[in-house]
């Protein structure tokens, strides 16, 4: 008999919303998706949320379930049928253009460190416009052609596997007073796998009261947004994207880990039309960005508030010397703000001693800006060091 008291939500998984990569086809039609994710603590009860924010149309979930992966579970508790999610009692649900949809309260008995699968079906003709590609070894998903949404194991003739996370944002757990959620929010160095690593490590180490919850998506600046369809899966800017990215239930801190495209992505427009010299920000303009937008937005949260060193960029096809002067003066500025609680300083922890500019041996994945997945491994372990 299980005598814990749940009583509190916290989330214990979340994702951020952007506009997907514009291709040749943005519909889908008599569509399985399927999400595997991990569970951060015991439970009774589930609740999700989905997001349509960057849909320019409305997306009916014909059907959501959401069972046990006994496969991926590392303490898996047995298999079971698959439990509906549902909408004011509805077995579908319709997200708004622009809006996020909530489900019911699912009961449903929630064991830490075990993996239920989210299953979503789309029958009719849906706009895959709001998603977000993320990757790590917790972050991966499927897609198949037909209704297998309730089914326990997807055909393997018809199913792919993907690492674009349509629609669904977050998903909460009823379960214990003693346990939080730690955001991190950032661009594509945060899409990818440092949280994934971050959250076995902390497990490993016997940390059982904490979730982190990755807000990021590839691309994103602080300070402004594309418009244009070349570039618009780079995301929301900081002012749009951060006020919705900590919607997340039972959060207690916040990691920022943002800034680097503001400062390599301008060219001017001889080289790129959407890429003028006017968008390179000064210093003052991504101090007051971080300040205004995000960390005013999340002291009135109540969160508290680490900064992240931005990462080396020697070899970065846009790489000037006057850009890395840049973002080592924001870096000093990230150590040394008494705006935060503390500094998680990734960039020493990856840089190299004899040559701080670029990535040490090793940490460097082969474009001179994205980490190794080495690196990554490092950035946990330098977040969990400073964190818990």
């Amino acid at each position: 008999m299980n005598d814990k008291n749940y009583t509190k939500w916290v989330t214990t998984w979340g994702n951020a919303t952007s506009i997907t990569d514009r291709k040749e086809a943005t519909f889908a039609r008599d569509l399985t998706l399927r999400y595997p994710v991990r569970m951060a603590f015991d439970g009774s009860a589930l609740r999700f949320r989905f997001s349509n924010l960057t849909g320019t149309e409305p997306v009916t979930i014909s059907e959501a379930w959401v069972a046990r992966n006994t496969s991926l579970s590392s303490e898996p508790q047995g298999g079971g049928a698959p439990v509906p999610i549902t909408f004011g009692s509805c077995t579908s649900g319709t997200i708004a253009p622009g809006a996020e949809l909530e489900s019911d309260a699912v009961s449903f008995d929630v064991h830490a460190g075990e993996t239920l699968d989210v299953s979503l079906y789309f029958a009719d003709f849906t706009q895959l416009n709001a998603g977000t590609l993320i990757t790590g070894p917790l972050s991966r998903g499927k897609y198949a052609y037909g209704n297998f949404a309730a089914a326990a194991e997807l055909p393997l003739d018809l199913t792919r596997n993907t690492n674009w996370f349509y629609f669904l944002g977050t998903i909460d757990v009823l379960t214990e007073e003693k346990n939080h959620a730690i955001i991190c929010y950032g661009d594509s160095i945060t899409a990818q796998s440092w949280p994934d690593y971050l959250t076995l490590l902390a497990w490993e180490a016997g940390h059982r009261d904490v979730a982190f919850i990755r807000r990021a998506v590839s691309g994103t600046r602080i300070l402004r947004q594309y418009d244009c369809i070349t570039y618009q899966a780079y995301g929301l800017k900081g002012a749009t994207r951060f006020p919705i990215e900590m919607q997340v239930a039972g959060a207690t801190d916040v990691i920022i880990q943002h800034g680097i495209n503001d400062i390599i992505h301008p060219v001017g427009t001889d080289v790129n039309p959407f890429r003028p010299w006017s968008d390179m920000p000064t210093l003052a303009d991504l101090q007051r960005g971080t300040e205004e937008l995000y960390v005013r937005h999340a002291r009135n949260l109540g969160l508290r508030v680490w900064s992240g060193t931005l990462l080396p960029i020697y070899g970065w096809r846009t790489y000037a010397p006057e850009r890395d002067v840049l973002r080592c003066a924001f870096n000093d500025w990230l150590r040394t703000s008494p705006l935060f609680d503390g500094c998680i300083d990734f960039d020493r922890a990856l840089a190299d001693p004899a040559h701080p500019a670029a990535f040490a041996p090793g940490y460097d994945s082969g474009d001179h800006l994205h980490p190794s997945e080495t690196a990554y491994e490092q950035m946990a372990r330098t977040c969990l060091e400073t964190l818990l």
